[in-house]
């Protein structure tokens, strides 16, 4: 399956535009599609390697969650992309469908606050219980006193 008949696919099927892009997708999604177009995507594309995921803090216009699922078997890679609106925080889990985002899931609310619902234990996995914000956020400063290494 090349990423033009895997575009092709998920236009005729949930009636969604991907951008192809030699042997990758990129797919923009509200966050009530973000689960069903991943098992979509698991299914249907045959994307069962969860690569990874992430966040990007674009200030004043607010956070975009990006996750890349992978088909190993052809060359297909699929890079899932969810807006939050500024000051949003919440997004829907994968791990219903990936066991593989549980711990990056607990990565992306350590590092910039996204609080993924329905995740079976979303707590720090980085920092301490006690780490006061979300260091990859661009309202972070730097300078804030931390408790030294115990």
């Amino acid at each position: 399956m090349t990423a033009a008949d895997a575009s092709a696919r998920i236009r005729e099927r949930l009636g969604i535009d991907a951008n192809a892009d030699g042997g990758g997708l990129a797919v923009t999604l509200p966050s009530q599609r973000w689960q069903e177009f991943a098992r979509f995507a698991r299914d249907e594309l045959g994307c069962h390697y969860f690569s990874w995921l992430s966040a990007v803090d674009w200030k004043d216009q607010g956070l975009e969650v990006l996750c890349r699922l992978e088909n190993l078997d052809v060359p297909l890679v699929v890079t899932m992309r969810l807006r939050l609106a500024a000051g949003e925080m919440r997004c829907p889990t994968l791990t219903s469908v990936y066991r593989g985002a549980d711990w990056m899931e607990r990565e992306c609310y350590d590092m910039f606050g996204v609080v993924f619902e329905g995740h079976p234990d979303l707590r720090r996995i980085l920092l301490s219980d006690d780490w006061e914000g979300h260091p990859l956020r661009k309202d972070y400063a730097v300078d804030t006193a931390f408790a030294p290494y115990r």
